[in-house]
């Protein structure tokens, strides 16, 4: 094997050392070093016409993506221009060098903008490097000798036979299968969202329903194509369950939650919730969590197990309208019965207090200062907030109540200073006015 591609190697040395081929090397050479020049002038005038393309991102993102690799495409084509002129000039065996060269280069400029279609760069540099050494590879006639090269280091495992060309193919393979699985996952799961036949929860069961199996579907494609025997995978099947037990409980009992949340419906995306101090909407049903964004712009990213442990409030669970309450009092003076008026009148005048129910207002209590009342109203986005609904009320009520006259009281305290005592010296009887000689007595008696 190895005989085979030292060969191979000898062939590519005497290649070069022809007249021809370094006449070829130094064609090349200053192509590039042309091309190079050429196509900055090209970029940047192509670079203004680009940036004035308005109101198509997806034609803007493309072209950008173009412009950014002018160089090689100029490169590629200057390359090509000398190979048709060569071939009419001399012989195509003098013309090898350019060939590959042109190939080269245009294998990598059509590599490089498909594999973009990776939205994670490294991944994406990764997988056109990879793409682009199989293609220089087989242009260059390579192939062969470096397929024999990598199946030649292998280590026998009893029966298998594990080779470096065996990794590289089971690792490409694998990653070209789970990454086509996941990317048909996710189109079908952002068609399922957009299914308005289906409620959200069955939308986003669905969705990852089909995701997993295409993933597991994708594994065992590519566990299969290489030769793998999945029943021989019983005992590893057999240490992840110890695993699970002892280990992934939480795991496992956060996804089981997320499937029953999903059947169970209690909550679904858009809805409002306060599970203990969180108090927000959903945002994301995930696999493990559950994404609640609160009104702070926090968001918090809960286990899908408290949602099934813990005491959940779902403000929109069979219906968004719900009622808040606003506690006030006034002074003594004010005419109870006005004072209910005004405060239904100034809750309705607020743009998300709701008509029907209509407002109501109570008296609750005679307090030590003033009449204690309760006002209750109806809202349908409680997404939007009810700090700042209770707030609007409130200010509404004050407005109304200053312009009726009526005063809200606050209490009254009433501090009394008295003056320092007074104190006898030590050893005086009370009352005694003189000391010794004057009917008092000693100190020291």
């Amino acid at each position: 094997m190895l005989g085979e591609a030292e060969t191979a190697l000898f062939q590519w040395i005497g290649l070069l050392v022809r007249p021809w081929t370094l006449i070829q090397i130094a064609i090349i050479a200053a192509a590039v070093v042309g091309s190079l020049l050429l196509g900055r002038i090209v970029e940047r005038r192509l670079e203004g016409r680009v940036r004035a393309i308005r109101g198509q991102p997806r034609l803007l993102r493309f072209l950008a993506l173009v412009l950014r690799r002018t160089r090689w495409i100029v490169m590629s084509l200057v390359l090509l221009a000398i190979l048709v002129v060569m071939r009419s000039l001399t012989w195509p065996s003098r013309t090898y060098m350019v060939e590959i060269a042109a190939s080269l280069v245009g294998a990598w400029v059509v590599i490089s903008i498909v594999s973009r279609l990776i939205r994670n760069r490294m991944l994406a540099r990764f997988v056109a490097v990879i793409a682009w050494i199989y293609v220089a590879l087989r242009i260059t006639g390579f192939l062969d000798e470096a397929t024999l090269l990598l199946d030649s280091a292998a280590l026998q495992l009893g029966t298998f036979r594990l080779s470096l060309l065996f990794l590289i193919q089971a690792a490409l393979l694998l990653t070209g299968l789970l990454w086509a699985a996941v990317v048909a996952g996710n189109f079908l799961e952002q068609r399922l969202e957009k299914a308005n036949d289906l409620t959200p929860t069955l939308r986003v069961l669905l969705g990852k329903v089909v995701k997993f199996s295409l993933v597991v579907a994708a594994g065992a494609t590519a566990l299969t194509a290489l030769g793998i025997d999945i029943t021989a995978l019983t005992v590893f099947s057999g240490a992840l369950g110890v695993g699970i037990g002892f280990g992934l409980q939480k795991v496992v009992s956060n996804f089981i939650s997320g499937m029953i949340i999903l059947l169970d419906k209690s909550i679904k995306p858009g809805d409002t919730i306060s599970l203990g101090e969180t108090f927000g909407w959903i945002r994301e049903l995930r696999a493990r969590f559950v994404s609640v964004v609160t009104r702070d712009g926090k968001e918090f990213l809960i286990p899908n197990e408290d949602f099934i442990t813990q005491q959940v409030v779902n403000w929109s669970f069979t219906d968004t309208l719900i009622r808040l309450d606003v506690h006030f009092g006034v002074a003594y003076s004010s005419d109870p019965h006005e004072v209910r008026k005004l405060a239904i009148e100034a809750a309705k005048s607020v743009e998300r207090v709701q008509p029907g129910p209509p407002p109501v207002c109570w008296l609750t209590g005679f307090g030590d200062s003033s009449l204690d009342f309760i006002l209750r109203f109806w809202i349908r986005d409680p997404q939007n907030g009810l700090t700042n609904v209770r707030g609007q009320v409130l200010l509404a009520c004050w407005d109304a109540f200053k312009a009726a006259g009526v005063s809200i009281p606050f209490p009254h305290r009433e501090v009394i200073f008295q003056g320092p005592l007074r104190t006898e010296p030590a050893g005086s009887a009370p009352g005694a006015g003189g000391g010794p000689g004057e009917g008092g007595e000693s100190a020291t008696d």
